[in-house]
């Protein structure tokens, strides 16, 4: 065979195998690259199932963009506050994954006694994994920057769960 047959189709076969390799590693439980929480590593398919949660259990408050609610800096009429967007132009990542992970599973109460919120305990409705796969997802859409700081804040966040 000639040379510039060899060639292209040598391509043409070295990406077919690295698409094979992203679509596999996409469906396993392999680290996905340097996100982490609680101290451990997140997977591709923490990230699909936490999506999935996300698409289901939030995104009707919390936008399906993760764009939160219209004027969420503003008091609504009964006094709570609209549900805040969680990417980065919001401020979850200003918390720790413990803290985030408290409020998910509690209520904002859980944090904030005696306050009053829309926000919903997921206790007996999520279970724990999938409050971390969902809480992981939205950590994933964030920029650098906010990841960076977001992962100082947990790192310095000795409290318990």
């Amino acid at each position: 065979m000639k040379p510039y047959v060899i060639l292209p189709l040598a391509g043409v076969i070295a990406a077919a195998i690295g698409f094979a390799v992203l679509a596999q590693s996409a469906s396993d439980n392999s680290p996905v690259g340097e996100l982490i929480f609680l101290g451990e590593p997140v997977t591709a398919a923490d990230l699909e199932a936490g999506k999935q949660i996300y698409a289901e259990s939030c995104a009707s408050c919390h936008g399906a963009d993760l764009e939160g609610q219209p004027d969420w800096k503003r008091r609504l009429d009964n006094g709570r506050m609209p549900a805040p967007p969680h990417d980065e132009t919001g401020h979850t990542w200003h918390h720790s994954d413990r803290n985030l992970f408290i409020v998910t599973k509690g209520g904002v109460g859980a944090v904030v006694p005696g306050y009053e919120s829309d926000m919903p305990a997921f206790e007996g409705i999520l279970t724990d994994d999938e409050i971390a796969d969902v809480l992981t997802y939205i950590k994933s859409t964030w920029p650098d920057r906010q990841r960076e700081f977001q992962a100082e804040v947990s790192a310095n966040d000795k409290g318990e769960l």
